[in-house]
């Protein structure tokens, strides 16, 4: 990511409000395009079915189908995202571009394998109409794709056309829907048509893409799975991730608060909207992290390791590690201080400007709002943190921050159930503050042994972690080499 970090870099540097807007844009896109389409989509799909006299009913079926496919297809890329984006690292660092695409078609075609059947048992459960089922299939199979292919993407500096396949995703999706809104179609139906489209262009553009950049491949699809057995806490890390910003949506969903919509799904639209809209803002830390926190820490950081690598006297490195240090607090304490300055004019123009749109904002709405903006901002402090600490390959702590957050989000959620509804989102934050304090104690900890934990912490001899997936990757790796003549002994000296 600190590579793209530089590229947006000199956007910044540009002068003018139209130049800033556009880097803004860019990072924005090419950090979460896909979760913010979503959001627009869901946001849209309101709109449009309230100006076509949809009733409520319709619209909050319509939402909880696209709700359901878009977080079951989120958890599960999750559970790989950290894992394969670690292999893909590993490979371009070493500069063996050969080996992204087959890792893009196994780890996809694993998760739709895994997915799919889970997926289709749920919808079945639930009594989903066949059409609706035929178009929720092929939404969740499009986002798994979107998913993988966005954390691929990280690799390629072709900003503009990343950021026309969003512009024009949204474009067809809006004009789908006001075209079959013409139609004979039910209004559930022409939504889920339209947003299909607008995934599956978003799905083949960024293919397009990824092709253009990396080579056919020269590997087994599934040889990826090996760093599942040497990194095994990056896999847990992403689960978790997952149970502490979505499980307070869920218990919600169950809550007095929430309401059967169709079998087995049920929505909290009271709690829902206010999510949704306090999510877009964390997206001022991201877009910072990558083109403030990262490009500036990662220049010190290099240089800090380098001299490991380069034998470097103890004083340069010494010297080297506190301009890091320095550097870090520095450009977290910008990032935390931008992102509290984002929450309290997302509170304040919200509070101004959400109830005059078309999206039945109450008073109770407007609190669980401003409670969420403030659980968000401590969740983006918290996930930069967290960042930081995979930066320094503590992968134990990272989990560890993690977990606390996961827990206390979902445990605040379920005991605070007697609050007034306003107040709602109070756990999710409560579990946000926790996710901060213990990521921000766990990094300084860390750093004040780094020496120790760069020098000493390794084993003397190289011990290769193995596991069934180890086995089965190899497995598949042998099977790919002999069926196209690879030299083994090659392969193995790149290893």
């Amino acid at each position: 990511m600190a590579g793209i970090g530089f590229e947006l870099k000199k956007m910044f540097e540009k002068r003018g409000l139209l130049s800033i807007i556009r880097a803004y844009g860019y990072a924005g896109v090419v950090c979460t395009g896909p979760m913010i389409l979503g959001v627009l989509l869901l946001l849209g799909a309101r709109f449009l079915a309230r100006i076509a006299g949809t009733t409520e009913g319709e619209i909050e079926f319509l939402n909880a189908i696209v709700q359901y496919t878009m977080l079951f297809s989120m958890i599960l890329s999750n559970g790989f995202t950290l894992v394969t984006t670690r292999y893909v690292s590993d490979w371009l660092y070493m500069n063996k571009l050969e080996r992204v695409m087959p890792a893009f078609w196994g780890c996809t075609s694993l998760m739709l394998v895994i997915g799919i059947p889970c997926y289709i048992l749920f919808m079945s459960a639930s009594k989903l109409p066949l059409l609706y089922l035929i178009f929720s299939i092929g939404l969740f199979g499009e986002l798994i794709l979107v998913w993988t292919e966005i954390h691929f993407l990280t690799a390629i500096k072709d900003y503009e056309a990343i950021m026309k396949t969003f512009l024009v995703a949204v474009i067809v999706a809006f004009a789908t829907g006001s075209i079959l809104f013409q139609t004979s179609l039910d209004v559930v139906a022409v939504m889920l048509i339209a947003v299909n489209v607008a995934y599956g262009v978003m799905a083949v553009w960024y293919y397009v893409l990824m092709a253009q950049y990396f080579p056919k491949g020269r590997c087994s699809s599934l040889h990826f799975l090996k760093w599942f057995d040497k990194y095994p806490q990056l896999s847990f890390l992403g689960v978790f991730l997952s149970i502490g910003v979505y499980g307070h949506i869920f218990i919600m969903w169950t809550w007095p608060i929430g309401k059967q919509i169709y079998g087995l799904m049920y929505v909290a639209p009271e709690y829902d909207i206010p999510a949704l809209l306090a999510f877009m803002s964390t997206l001022i830390t991201t877009i910072n992290f990558i083109s403030s926190v990262e490009v500036k820490f990662y220049a010190k950081y290099k240089i800090y390791f380098n001299l490991f690598n380069d034998g470097g006297s103890y004083i340069d490195i010494e010297q080297a590690e506190r301009e890091m240090k320095t550097m870090l607090v520095q450009e977290l304490a910008y990032t935390f201080s931008k992102q509290f300055f984002a929450t309290i004019v997302f509170i304040v123009v919200g509070t101004v400007v959400l109830p005059q749109l078309p999206l039945g904002m109450t008073e109770d709405m407007l609190g669980i709002f401003r409670v969420l903006c403030v659980g968000y901002a401590f969740y983006a402090i918290g996930n930069t943190l967290m960042l930081i600490q995979l930066y320094f390959s503590d992968n134990k702590g990272a989990l560890v921050s993690v977990m606390i957050f996961s827990i206390i989000s979902c445990l605040a959620t379920l005991l605070l159930r007697n609050v007034k509804v306003k107040y709602y989102g109070v756990g999710f934050m409560l579990g946000g503050i926790a996710f901060t304090l213990t990521a921000v104690v766990l990094l300084f900890l860390y750093l004040k042994k780094l020496v120790f934990y760069v020098l000493c912490s390794q084993p003397i001899v190289a011990i290769e972690k193995r596991g069934k997936l180890t086995e089965w990757g190899e497995y598949f790796e042998q099977k790919y080499r002999k069926k196209y003549h690879i030299d083994i002994m090659e392969e193995s000296e790149e290893e």
